[in-house]
């Protein structure tokens, strides 16, 4: 505990008392059943609680019909919310958390699509969610928006929620007509920063005269680099003048919005801790309401740095609770080497509610099946068995870890030198060293539960037929595709020219089994960080390097995570040259002819080496062989696939053995 003094002191807010500054702020997890919050909803905040967090702030509910946003979204302005949320709000608070409520409106970045509404917003400006205009508010329509806001937070006192936060972040309704570029208005609602601010002071007094004194009122806010919106001393006034009518208890600040986007979730790809310049200018300049930082702090000693230097007084840590919910008991029992941290990736959170799916996470598959598989805590078995695990992949690797907490006794074969298999190699990739962490992470748990890991150990048929074991899990990863066939170009078949060799896989470059020379054509198929990872790695190695990709920009499959936009920048300033749309047409062992798809024509590009990142091949060598055994197949040694779902079929694997969920 000596190590987190600030991270793990109490906070009071009202008439709660906060039992440390830890936050699991508010995000759209997207798991509402018609609308209300249910059974998996509920499940997921309480495993956070139980896990710790000081305070939760639930996803934001829209406060108005224009204002709905995802498939998953609470009803607006419907009281039917109100006993649904009761049920998951009192459970929370028994476990020792203060729980919150956000209310949301995106102004003119609506979304068509699931509100069959026009987007409101201060001045009939263009979204930056879609490609919509948006409807400038009359005066009734404002009048009414701020008796939705209170309303909602009405809803929110009677569910028994301990307070509200008022979302004015990432440029929405509110802080659009805090800014004088997206408020263009010239009546009492615009041009004069006491009309500007309107609309959100009603809205904070109308919350305090309805819910009472007792009620929690927060406010979200974010910082951002965008030239027309608020920089940091324009920010800091406005929340100021919030700040001088004594009802705002907290202001947490985020970074990025609808016009950055990249920062709004903040990647690998982009640095740690962006909010920490803006809130210690807030904390310097407010005197009542508290100041938390969100936005890329991501690891306790990250939150402990920030509150002991005095950039803020709590902290939020979402995608960090989202991988590890225990992340907040772990600091407070002093063991935060057993905390699964973040690795920033953005796949199953952002990547799945930038689709509307409800959220997960790619190193803990629990989230979002809180209420199927109980979380991250494990029932001991009361049959424990004997498993032997082979290959230390994301599947091997989970599938040992979990049968080893339900108290399974668990052997682990790999056949390399190290454990983590081709996603260790990721981690070698520019900024991902947070794959590493997570590996170190594996090692230590494993030694912990004592799991016998082997390495340099290949066992094939022959050797399974003299070990005894009651349970064989097979996750023996894939292998690149020896043909390079490409499959937007399937006529062509095996890659033509690879006889001539120079031709390599991402897995032999990040190996550094490659010799690559000076200049490199990398052809990515898959629009992810397999191909787009190794062309970095070689251009920061100073490599001349050509991106050849089918899809129409580079980054495709990144685009869901955010983090296309800051590694395609990153990319052009070393000098990357992108060719889209096209394919590999030929290799000729110092260049390669590409095609484009559109209208067939072809160049040559001259290079030292061809890197082919086209789909694996699963590799199975000893199941068919083995069948008497039962051997469950699981990861890419089932299907080649990207990580998330070798993670979840190694924990659903665990879970399994010996008759579990």
């Amino acid at each position: 505990m000596s190590q987190f003094p600030r991270l793990t002191e109490p906070l009071a807010l009202r008439h709660k008392v906060l039992r440390n500054r830890i936050t699991f702020g508010a995000h759209t997890a997207n798991m509402s059943e018609g609308g209300l919050p249910g059974e998996q909803f509920g499940a997921y905040l309480l495993e956070r609680a139980i896990g710790g967090a000081g305070m939760i702030v639930a996803e934001p509910m829209p406060v108005h019909r224009t204002g709905v946003l995802t498939r998953g979204n609470f009803l607006a302005e419907d009281d039917t919310v109100i006993p649904a949320f009761r049920k998951i709000v009192e459970p929370v608070q028994n476990a020792g958390a203060v729980v919150l409520q956000q209310l949301y409106h995106v102004g003119a970045h609506g979304d068509s699509d699931l509100s069959y509404q026009p987007h409101w917003g201060p001045s009939g400006l263009p979204s930056y969610h879609d490609s919509d205009g948006s409807h400038a508010m009359t005066e009734p329509e404002i009048e009414e928006m701020i008796a939705a806001f209170i309303a909602a937070a009405v809803r929110c006192h009677k569910a028994g929620f301990d307070g509200v936060e008022i979302w004015a972040a990432y440029h929405s309704l509110l802080e659009q007509f805090w800014t004088p570029w997206s408020n263009r208005r010239d009546d009492q609602w615009g041009g004069s920063l006491e009309n500007r601010t309107r609309m959100s002071m009603r809205i904070l007094e109308g919350v305090r005269r309805a819910c009472g004194e007792d009620f929690i009122v927060g406010m979200s806010v974010s910082s951002s680099a965008v030239p027309v919106l608020s920089a940091t001393e324009a920010l800091t006034e406005i929340v100021a003048l919030h700040d001088t009518t004594g009802h705002l208890d907290y202001v947490t600040c985020g970074s990025g919005g609808y016009m950055d986007f990249e920062n709004l979730m903040p990647t690998f790809a982009v640095g740690e801790k962006l909010t920490v310049s803006t809130t210690e200018v807030l904390k310097r300049e407010l005197t009542h309401a508290k100041v938390q930082a969100e936005s890329g702090i991501r690891t306790p000693e990250n939150a402990e740095t920030v509150l002991s230097s005095g950039e803020a007084d709590l902290v939020a840590i979402v995608r960090g609770q989202i991988a590890d919910p225990h992340l907040a008991r772990k600091v407070t029992e002093g063991r935060p080497e057993d905390i699964r941290g973040c690795i920033s990736c953005n796949q199953m959170c952002w990547g799945r509610r930038s689709r509307d799916y409800w959220i997960s996470c790619l190193i803990n598959p629990s989230a979002g099946r809180e209420h199927v598989w109980g979380g991250d805590r494990f029932v001991k078995t009361d049959t424990p068995k004997r498993v032997l695990v082979i290959g230390a992949g994301p599947a091997g690797l989970e599938a040992a870890r979990v049968a080893a907490e339900r108290g399974h006794v668990v052997e682990i074969h790999e056949a390399s030198t190290m454990i983590g298999g081709q996603f260790r190699l990721a981690g070698e990739q520019p900024r991902r060293a947070q794959i590493i962490d997570l590996m170190d992470w594996y090692e230590r748990q494993l030694d912990k539960l004592g799991v016998k890991v082997m390495l340099n150990s290949y066992l094939d048929a022959e050797d399974l037929q003299e070990v005894e074991f009651d349970e064989v899990i097979l996750a023996t990863g894939s292998l690149p595709d020896e043909d390079a066939t490409q499959r937007w170009f399937p006529q062509l078949g095996p890659l033509p020219g690879s006889e001539h060799g120079n031709v390599y896989a991402p897995e032999e470059v990040m190996r550094r089994d490659a010799r690559l020379g000076d200049s490199v054509i990398v052809y990515d198929e898959g629009g992810n960080m397999r191909g787009i990872g190794t062309a970095w790695h070689l251009a920061e190695a100073g490599k001349q390097v050509t991106i050849v990709t089918p899809d129409p920009y580079v980054g495709k499959e990144l685009a869901r995570t955010s983090a296309d936009i800051p590694i395609r920048a990153r990319l052009a300033q070393l000098g990357v040259s992108f060719i889209t749309e096209s394919a590999i047409a030929a290799w000729h062992g110092q260049g390669a002819t590409v095609r484009n798809l559109l209208d067939g024509s072809e160049q040559e590009i001259a290079a030292s080496a061809l890197v082919m990142a086209t789909t694996n091949r699963a590799f199975d060598p000893i199941s068919t062989e083995i069948e008497e055994r039962n051997p469950l197949l699981i990861g890419d040694a089932a299907a080649p696939r990207q990580a998330p779902y070798a993670f979840y079929e190694g924990r659903k694997a665990g879970l399994e053995i010996g008759g579990a969920k």
